[in-house]
């Protein structure tokens, strides 16, 4: 009789625990908690489930030896043994169904770790993008500075569209500066072509066209490979490889600036140091 009443009282708290645990797989509570439950909800879990086996156990062993284990209830023409059978098999299945239920609850918390995981790249992508957006502004800031002022000239000419497209770069106006930078390469010649080439890089960069941006620059360093422009363009290949995540690629980039201009400006100097520590450069 102890027996019988100790496996009601399991099934019934497995019932309880049960509730409890489809309560807390409803909600959209954080990974946070979801691992919480995991550590406590689910060791209670397992334990209700060593409990009703050891119940059964105990039944299963009782009726081997002979002792047959009294009915739930008195029914006309019902047997112990038969009423006996009866609660070993709903236990068997009350163990089966909780057993469903902490495989459930793992799978769920598996995948909401994962949606974790996978918001947490996207954010990180996101704010690596930005700051090479903000970075290859500043870029432009300096280029602006290094070209010669010219007396004012009609708005078509190379220089005053190269003016303008600097103008709309500083704004992060990088539709505009692309416009004005493609037009200028139309009839720009010498020094402003490469200004032009150069600024049609940095607002590829800003449009986070990438592998364009990284052809851009390239050409402007090729255009003339000993101008103070160069290293600026080599930095900008750099950057842009980087943003593609082609580390390798970078690296050469950065290998070829560091050759190439072994002295050159602090600015580009600084920012040589930190493109080759985010691409992991030797």
């Amino acid at each position: 009789m102890k027996s019988r009443v100790k496996a009601v009282r399991v099934v019934r708290h497995g019932l309880v625990l049960s509730g409890l645990v489809a309560v807390l797989m409803g909600t959209t509570s954080p990974i946070s908690h979801a691992q919480d439950v995991t550590s406590r909800e689910g060791i209670a879990l397992q334990d209700q489930i060593l409990a009703l086996k050891q119940a059964m156990s105990q039944m299963q062993a009782s009726q081997s030896e002979g002792g047959a284990l009294p009915p739930p209830s008195a029914t006309p023409g019902g047997s112990s043994s038969a009423a006996n059978g009866d609660l070993v098999s709903q236990l068997l299945e009350r163990v089966s169904t909780l057993e469903q239920q902490q495989r459930d609850m793992r799978g769920e918390i598996d995948q909401l770790t994962n949606d974790l995981q996978q918001k947490t790249a996207a954010l990180s992508k996101q704010v690596a993008d930005s700051q090479f957006a903000a970075q290859a502004g500043a870029g432009g800031g300096s280029a602006s500075a290094a070209a010669p002022a010219e007396p004012a000239a009609r708005a078509n000419t190379p220089d005053a569209l190269l003016s303008a497209g600097k103008a709309a770069l500083q704004k992060r106006d990088y539709d505009t500066a692309h416009d004005n930078a493609e037009a200028a390469l139309k009839s720009a010649k010498g020094a402003f072509r490469v200004d032009a080439q150069f600024l049609l890089a940095q607002s590829l960069a800003g449009q986070k066209q990438y592998r364009q941006s990284a052809v851009a620059y390239y050409d402007a360093y090729r255009q003339s490979p000993k101008s103070a422009r160069a290293p600026d363009a080599l930095l900008g290949v750099t950057a842009a490889l980087l943003a593609l995540g082609d580390k390798k690629s970078a690296c050469e980039a950065l290998g070829k600036l560091n050759n190439e201009f072994p002295s050159p400006a602090p600015r580009v100097a600084h920012a040589a140091e930190i493109y080759g520590h985010k691409g992991g450069c030797n």
